[in-house]
């Protein structure tokens, strides 16, 4: 059986943390150090727990993110709740009850009432990975906060090969952006303000929340030193049209923002743009394009209602199917239950 040591989070430095999140075969961009840290800017508190084996080498651990519960409440009890995207990133099966220990000490510590665990499978199955989860404790959760369901798009091969993928619909309107007169940039620090404003407008158009333009504009400063983060921005005649915010980790990159104007949309900036940032992703040595995020809906349901539905992640899917990849769903959320009385009254007064 391996011998493991916790490390104290002082010696988790963010180089030596990165490196493994880096070279572990489940690495994400949710568990990196920078994730953290730009969570900590709105509200989150980001731990990582590591463990190494009799090498000094971190051989399983997790980034753990926790929010205070009434944090401005006078006399409030330093209660919150603890979340683990993207995790955590295990070792040897016979390492599991020593990590879980680990996270729950660190949960304890922070006053957590439970624990929500979203691990990702979509790029490598694990077949097994819900029956490991459920032999350490955990439950299947009532809610999840990153979309179980996405399309993965494989970006292996040429670029005549990527559009071969597409729909034909997706592939003409791909290509349209020196017939529409659309120019796309790769935008710096001075452009995140037109994409909070395509943003706004996205929002206001579409019917769904945006963060506070802060946000964007600190994701953007986190990664996109070291080229793990571009704003590719279509414009026509100097006026920005459309925008994404991709992101890169080792071999996946993700669409995680985008937005777009109400002026000028027979000229297709959407396409344009989310072109520019699939072949952005391609030459910085991604295999995988997650799309993020689609409705928790089998395919069959998925192809048979995405024209007659627009609510919800509905109103993505009809971009996202073009695109020429794969629906796949994760395990899904699990929790790790601290405080049963407080766990039951959350999920009462959610469904009420």
């Amino acid at each position: 059986m391996t011998v493991l040591t916790l490390l104290h989070p002082a010696a988790v430095t963010a180089d030596r943390w990165d490196a493994f999140v880096g070279a572990h075969p489940d690495g994400h961009l949710l568990q990196m150090a920078d994730w953290g840290r730009f969570k900590a800017e709105f509200g989150w508190a980001a731990q990582i727990v590591a463990l190494c084996d009799d090498q000094d080498r971190i051989v399983c651990g997790a980034q753990l993110l926790f929010r205070r519960l009434h944090p401005r409440q006078p006399g409030a009890l330093p209660l919150s709740i603890a979340y683990l995207p993207a995790g955590p990133l295990f070792g040897d099966p016979d390492t599991d009850a020593t990590l879980w220990q680990a996270i729950d000490r660190a949960a304890w510590r922070r006053g957590a009432l439970w624990l929500k665990v979203e691990p990702c499978d979509w790029y490598r199955p694990r077949p097994g990975l819900a029956d490991r989860l459920r032999a350490s404790g955990l439950r299947p959760g009532q809610q999840s906060i990153q979309p179980p369901r996405t399309i993965v798009l494989d970006l292996t091969g040429s670029e005549a090969d990527l559009l071969a993928r597409m729909n034909q619909s997706t592939r003409y309107k791909a290509k349209l952006g020196p017939k529409k007169a659309i120019a796309v940039r790769c935008g710096t620090a001075a452009d995140v303000d037109s994409f909070n404003a395509l943003m706004a407008v996205t929002g206001a158009r579409d019917s769904f929340g945006v963060h506070d333009p802060d946000y964007y504009r600190r994701a953007f400063a986190y990664f996109s030193e070291g080229d793990r983060c571009a704003l590719l921005l279509a414009s026509y005649e100097g006026q920005d049209l459309a925008g994404v915010m991709v992101f890169r980790q080792g071999q996946q990159a993700y669409y995680l923002y985008g937005a777009s104007s109400n002026a000028e949309r027979n000229r297709m900036p959407t396409f344009i743009a989310q072109w520019a940032a699939i072949r952005w992703a391609r030459d910085h040595d991604a295999l995988y394009y997650d799309m993020w995020g689609i409705p928790d809906a089998d395919e069959s349901q998925l192809e048979a209602q995405f024209e007659t539905r627009s609510d919800g992640l509905w109103g993505v899917y009809g971009f996202k199917r073009g695109w020429g990849g794969s629906v796949v769903r994760s395990v899904g959320p699990w929790d790790r239950v601290y405080n049963r009385p407080a766990y039951a009254l959350y999920h009462r007064r959610r469904l009420s």
